[in-house]
């Protein structure tokens, strides 16, 4: 069964497309349900409305990883170290660092 949190947030962004917490919710509920690719979509939406949520990055590379994807997953790592860096964001540094250094 679909996690059940997936169709609010959809409703969500039908109403408000700029809502990246929304974006946000909608990739890990998909995350949750294993279904990466659609989570890496919501990922990439919440990171086109707000390129600093550093969050999102992390979840992006792990949704990338998740799908063998893993030149595009040590990317948006690269992207995601300097935002997190950017932002102050220690634990999401740590984190994408670490998930780097496991790709090999």
């Amino acid at each position: 069964m679909a996690n059940p949190r997936i169709e609010p947030l959809k409703k969500v962004l039908a109403i408000d497309s700029n809502d990246e917490v929304a974006w946000f919710g909608l990739g890990k509920a998909y995350m949750e349900d294993a279904n990466f690719e659609e989570a890496v979509k919501a990922l990439e939406g919440c990171i086109k409305v707000k390129p600093t949520y550093s969050a999102a990055y992390y979840a992006l590379a792990q949704s990338l990883q998740k799908l063998g994807r893993t030149d595009q997953c040590r990317q948006v790592c690269d992207q995601g170290i300097e935002v997190s860096t950017k932002n102050g964001d220690a634990m999401v540094t740590k984190n994408l660092s670490l998930l780097k250094q496991g790709l090999g």
